[in-house]
């Protein structure tokens, strides 16, 4: 199925890939899991192998290689068995440092999105409030420009990266009586006075920081802001097709990893006598999600391909988040089930599978959102605009 999409060097760098992460991050999950902190080094350690830099300008030390490349780094953090460190480093690549570059002048990205790709510099994109979920238009958070600074005041939560970033990409009102057309987006250093954030405990996710963050007369330059005052909301807007697409791709490549490793199980654990594979009940349902997994993951690449293509998917990548993370969570929990008891047991992988998948129902915009958004596009025919910047 795949073939369609991928090529020979896409095979070689999924096999380096694969081992890099066996060699420099299984080791050491479990720990970063139980610490809920990421082990620095990592990060220039995936800098220095250009992964952080797949799709980005060669300008600015990335790679400029086509969207597949990012697909095959979001299968092989799934098979880590972390969302957490999963979510740690597609959360700086295409959460904060797509606003770098889609939105960043010369000098940011010169002064932040270079070392990103290095691994030098961690971001975090703060959108979601305390009172606002997923209603981006309803955000308290207000930028008030003040001659030549704006000062910033408000709250942002379950901001992953949060607490260990160096910088924050957020969104703010400069404009609050005008609703979502009063919204920009700006840069701030994680150390500018007036920032505090408080680390958040989570059911899953643990190996990475999601914080809640504060801002309090935040005062920053003017030239801290990102693209055109007052268009951030068509900003955000703009990339919610790659956010989505990527918790979609998240969603297939962890179910494919539960049901590898299950049906290896299966095979190897015996009852009554013979091999559970042996056993029709279970031979049927594990064909059932596997199909389901199979559907999801062939939908994935052909958003993918609409992606690489320059085309804005917003329909085709909300539809993906949707339903592959409902598959997700449907068939980890069919997996866990088969392995009985100790499905249930920590030193199991599908424990911390379940717990990690559940968040893809919320993050990124909940399923309730996702669906009223497509009320929006399938039934009022309503049609959204990709941005053109200059």
């Amino acid at each position: 199925m795949g073939d369609a999409y991928f090529n020979e060097e896409h095979r070689l760098f999924r096999e380096s890939l694969r081992d890099f992460l066996q060699k420099e991050v299984v080791p050491y999950v479990d720990e970063w899991e139980k610490s809920g902190k990421i082990d620095r080094s990592i990060w220039t350690k995936f800098g220095e192998m250009g992964y952080f830099g797949l799709p980005y300008p060669e300008a600015y030390g990335g790679l400029e290689l086509d969207f597949f490349y990012t697909v095959i780094l979001l299968e092989e953090l799934q098979r880590v068995n972390s969302g957490g460190f999963a979510a740690a480093i597609w959360a700086h690549a295409y959460l904060a440092m797509t606003h770098l570059n889609a939105e960043g002048d010369e000098r940011i990205k010169n002064e932040y999105l270079t070392p990103s790709i290095l691994g030098e510099k961690i971001g975090c994109l703060g959108i979601t409030e305390p009172f606002g979920g997923s209603d981006v238009a309803g955000m308290r958070t207000t930028a008030v420009k003040e001659a030549d600074t704006y000062v910033i005041n408000g709250s942002k939560t379950f901001i992953t990266n949060g607490y260990y970033c160096d910088y924050l990409v957020i969104a703010a009102k400069t404009t609050p009586e005008s609703g979502n057309k009063g919204i920009s987006i700006f840069l701030l250093d994680k150390d500018t006075p007036g920032i505090s954030a408080t680390k958040l405990d989570k059911l899953g996710w643990r190996a990475s920081d999601t914080a809640e963050l504060s801002f309090d007369n935040v005062r920053i330059p003017e030239c801290n802001r990102m693209g055109e005052e007052n268009m951030g909301f068509a900003y955000i807007m703009q990339h919610f097709d790659l956010e989505r697409l990527v918790m979609g791709v998240n969603a297939h490549a962890r179910a494919e990893y539960a049901l590898e490793y299950t049906m290896s199980y299966m095979k190897e654990r015996t009852a009554f006598g013979k091999s559970l594979t042996d056993f029709q009940a279970l031979r049927h349902t594990m064909v059932e999600l596997t199909a389901e997994m199979e559907v999801c993951k062939a939908y994935n690449y052909t958003v993918a391909q609409l992606l690489e293509e320059g085309k804005y998917a917003v329909k085709e990548a909300t539809i993906s988040k949707m339903m592959c993370t409902k598959m997700a969570d449907k068939v980890i929990d069919g997996c866990l089930q088969m392995l009985g008891g100790y499905g249930y047991m920590e030193e199991y992988p599908l424990a911390r599978m379940l717990r990690d998948s559940r968040l893809g129902r919320i993050g990124g915009g909940t399923s309730e959102i996702l669906k009223e958004i497509l009320a929006k596009l399938m039934i009022d025919k309503k049609e959204y605009a990709q941005v053109v910047q200059s």
